[in-house]
């Protein structure tokens, strides 16, 4: 089975990384931490992201705790590291060591560190690992009773990464209903035991809902259709600019904004009803740009359940998605926006967005109680009181 072929492969690497964890321990004496901690949060960035916010939010949950964040991974930018800060915890930032190439051997040394610090901590510890590939190949030389707890934002590259430590892990969180069903499926294609799936819990991501409600106009003159995140692969940003110039062709009256650094794609303006807002921490400033928006625009060829798709809807933007992750579970046909027919083919895509839109500008009644639907929709279930009392608890349960 290739769960058993994988298990023996990391038991290969574990013999060749030995001496490093050992010189990482006998290091780790000399330099012990300065303080106790009982919670270890292992993130990869703090630079402006979805799963980035989600992480700053389980740092804010565990306030009360003594709690050291580690960040293990080189960050784009810092603008998230003030919520991270705000929560008041130690942080540290190994990137330097762990996430250098050409001096590897640094990232197996600090297994040793790290896992000597962990293990050495007195009374009750708990690790979170928060989509980090450090901490995964950390979580191997942990003590066996301290629990380990992971967090899985989607269906991607960690779902695999992460196979040869299952074992290491009491629980693994998961945001997106669809995507345990993923995971499971995955499970039985490597072999994996099956006492391994009820570990696996839902907790549905949270957002800071608006303070002050109100309700878009929609005049059928226009409609500004934003795109909201980063220009990785898998959000295939390209669409959306096609989708831009498609409508534009067909002479409908829409602008096309974006919201985070796509650069990497979008070297030079297409048309002129376009806007680039850039990275956005400035909640006010983030506030408006949803307010101006009516619809937001999900191209994605795989997600869990995007956390602008909660902010765009808790402040009235209609929903145009691909049917990935959750997505199903949330947008309703033309009560909460529509979804395309399908993922891959991008050309129909393009083709049924631009009808779309186009029915939209000549329909504001529609738009309008699609924005109120969304509005009550997001007040009801993406709060964060719900996703705090479920972390909460999953902390309490481990170091109360």
């Amino acid at each position: 089975m290739l769960y058993t072929l994988l298990i023996l492969k990391r038991i290969l690497e574990d013999i060749f990384i030995l001496p490093f964890v050992w010189w990482g321990r006998y290091l780790s004496a000399h330099k012990p931490l300065k303080e106790q901690y009982e919670l270890f949060l292992i993130f990869p960035f703090y630079h402006i992201g979805g799963a980035e916010k989600v992480h700053a939010q389980i740092a804010a949950v565990a306030r009360g705790k003594k709690c050291l964040v580690i960040f293990t991974r080189k960050s784009q930018n810092d603008l998230l590291l003030p919520q991270f800060k705000a929560a008041g915890h130690t942080i540290i930032d190994i990137s330097f060591y762990t996430d250098n190439k050409t001096k590897y051997w640094n990232n197996l040394i600090y297994r040793g560190i790290l896992s000597a610090h962990i293990n050495k901590q007195p009374g009750k510890v708990m690790v979170f690992n928060g989509q980090s590939n450090f901490a995964y190949k950390l979580s191997r030389w942990i003590r066996h009773d301290i629990p380990q707890i992971e967090l899985i934002h989607s269906l991607s590259s960690f779902s695999y990464i992460r196979i040869p430590f299952i074992r290491y892990y009491r629980d693994t969180i998961m945001i997106s209903k669809n995507r345990i069903s993923d995971h499971l499926e995955l499970y039985r294609k490597f072999g994996i035991p099956e006492t391994y799936d009820s570990r696996i819990k839902y907790i549905l991501n949270g957002i800071p809902l608006p303070t002050q409600t109100f309700s878009k106009q929609f005049t059928g003159k226009g409609l500004n259709i934003l795109y909201a995140g980063r220009d990785s692969i898998e959000k295939r940003v390209h669409i959306v600019r096609k989708i831009g110039m498609a409508c534009i062709v067909s002479n409908l009256p829409v602008t096309v904004s974006y919201m985070g650094d796509v650069s990497g794609v979008i070297k030079t303006y297409e048309f002129d009803h376009e806007k680039f807002y850039g990275n956005v921490a400035d909640t006010a400033q983030l506030n408006h740009i949803y307010e101006s928006a009516d619809v937001l625009l999900i191209t994605s060829s795989e997600e869990g359940f995007p956390m602008v798709v909660m902010e765009g809807m808790a402040r009235g933007c209609i929903i145009l998605a691909t049917p990935v992750g959750d997505m199903p579970v949330h947008i309703r046909e033309g009560i909460n926006g529509f979804l395309f027919s399908q993922v891959e083919n991008e050309e129909k895509i393009i083709e049924e967005a631009q009808q779309l839109i186009s029915k939209l500008v000549s329909d504001p009644v529609s738009c309008s109680a699609i924005s109120e639907n969304n509005i009550q929709y997001a007040r009801t279930y993406f709060g964060l009181d719900k996703f705090e009392q479920h972390y909460q608890k999953l902390f309490d349960q481990y170091l109360l």
